[in-house]
């Protein structure tokens, strides 16, 4: 007897088990997807709607701005109200901003819709990875990690292909009433799953939220906006100005408040401060090189929106094969040596890049570094992503990620917003140049910053010795 109620047990254990990383990976795929699916669609976007190269920094840096401002309410909402509510709720909203954006006018209504678009996806991410280091034991969790971690990304990589597919057989407004279906999908998942109702008593931060969009929000638009109007135009200077002091405020409110929504205290911890330090270099070099090769490829090498979205489709394919095995060795040898080489052979990839001419030829000025490129981001991102969670304690499981997610997409935006200085305001070859030199920095100094840092856990330090 005992002997069926344990195999009862393990078999509802499992199903629990794979429901939950199903739930948690479609949620944040919608919101990773997104991230990058726009970028194909740019070009088609600003002729549409008649605009130019501010607009398309706008259709992506209005989405990050409020994703990376407030996704750390987000997760303390996760942690203070429990994680399917907030799930939910993310997953409304999000859909609802899908529609907004697919059936938008105007420029104005379309950035407007895709801030509120960014704020369900805040709701989305640090919800959906937090669900998993609930419900997954330790033994498990860094493989589980290491498949959403995967998936996730892939959908960050994937999104130009599929964008090119929607821009080129039908329209760019596709690209956003894509995102109906998932969405239907999980609600329905999440129906039949039970989860843990974990809550910790703690208040929303609010003021820390309203200066961390006011202190991340009003830099970006001076950044992208100076191209317009110029860095002595008042227009420019005081939104910059205020900007500083509101994220200076917001720094010093965390650090006084008795709940913050961003315990600064964590990065006290080596692994989780070093691992952010490494995310800041690491996503700051994807958002840049993803936003500026698509446009690159369509403005001036002159490929169709499909083909351009093709173009990286190499990187996806060795994301999902090496997440789940790199997770695998992650948990024998420790995170340090793929957190250090990773970054690495992605930048050398990227350097690689540089001898493109035009014409572009993609097999031999675009493909080898690519491949090195998807070498590297799949020894990098799975370990990543468990040595920051893996640091802090299970109950904090929402705020950590939460924090880790806001660190990458603020890092994101702040490098497209950068992205007309470093180009030059165009997207030819000398700008594309620029770019993918800017990006290999970025991707050497995640490297390096990884080796300085990051510490292998006393398990695998004890294996070793």
């Amino acid at each position: 007897m005992s002997l069926i109620v344990g195999r009862c047990l393990t078999v509802r254990v499992q199903r629990t088990e794979r429901l939950t990383l199903w739930v948690a990976v479609l949620a944040s795929f919608v919101s990773f997807l997104d991230g990058t699916i726009v970028n194909v669609a740019l070009p088609a976007i600003a002729e549409e709607l008649d605009a130019g190269l501010s607009l398309q920094q706008w259709v992506v840096d209005a989405y990050l701005v409020t994703l990376g401002a407030l996704i750390l309410l987000a997760g303390s909402l996760s942690d203070l109200v429990g994680r399917a509510r907030v799930l939910r709720l993310g997953l409304l909203g999000f859909g609802v901003a899908s529609l907004a954006c697919a059936v938008a006018p105007t420029p104005e209504i379309l950035v407007v819709a895709r801030a509120v678009q960014g704020i369900g996806a805040a709701l989305l991410v640090p919800s959906s990875l937090a669900i998993i280091v609930a419900v997954f034991p330790p033994e498990r969790r860094a493989r589980a990690i290491a498949l959403w971690t995967a998936y996730t990304s892939a959908a960050t990589i994937a999104g130009p292909v599929l964008g090119g597919l929607l821009v080129d057989l039908a329209s760019w407004r596709l690209v956003f009433a894509i995102n109906v279906a998932p969405i239907a999908v999980v609600l329905v998942l999440l129906a039949r799953l039970s989860l843990p109702q974990e809550r910790r008593a703690a208040r929303l931060d609010v003021p820390g939220a309203v200066l961390g969009v006011l202190g991340i929000g009003l830099p970006v638009f001076a950044l992208i906006e100076q191209q317009n109007f110029g860095w002595a135009s008042p227009v420019i200077l005081v939104p910059l100005v205020a900007g500083v002091l509101a994220f200076a405020a917001f720094l010093w409110h965390e650090r006084r408040a008795a709940q913050p929504m961003m315990p600064l205290g964590l990065f006290r911890n080596g692994n989780f401060g070093w691992g952010n330090l490494a995310t800041a270099f690491i996503y700051a070099a994807l958002s840049l090189s993803g936003f500026v090769l698509v446009l690159f490829l369509q403005e001036s090498a002159g490929y169709s929106a499909t083909l351009a979205g093709l173009a990286s489709l190499p990187v996806t394919l060795l994301l999902i094969v090496l997440s789940p095995v790199v997770g695998r060795l992650d948990a024998r040898f420790g995170p340090r040596v793929f957190m250090t080489a990773g970054p690495l052979v992605a930048a050398l990839g990227f350097l690689l890049m540089l001898s493109v001419g035009m014409p572009v030829n993609y097999w031999t000025g675009l493909l080898p570094g690519i491949l090195l490129f998807g070498i590297g981001l799949g020894l990098t991102v799975s370990p990543l992503t468990n040595a920051i969670l893996g640091a802090i304690e299970e109950e904090r499981a929402g705020i950590a990620s939460a924090v880790n997610n806001a660190v990458a997409r603020v890092a994101g935006l702040v490098a497209i917003a950068f992205g007309g200085l470093i180009t030059g305001g165009g997207v030819g070859l000398d700008g594309f140049r620029r770019a993918v030199l800017a990006t290999a920095v970025l991707l050497v100094a995640g490297g390096l910053v990884s080796l300085a840092g990051i510490r292998n856990p006393e398990r695998v330090q004890a294996r070793s010795s």
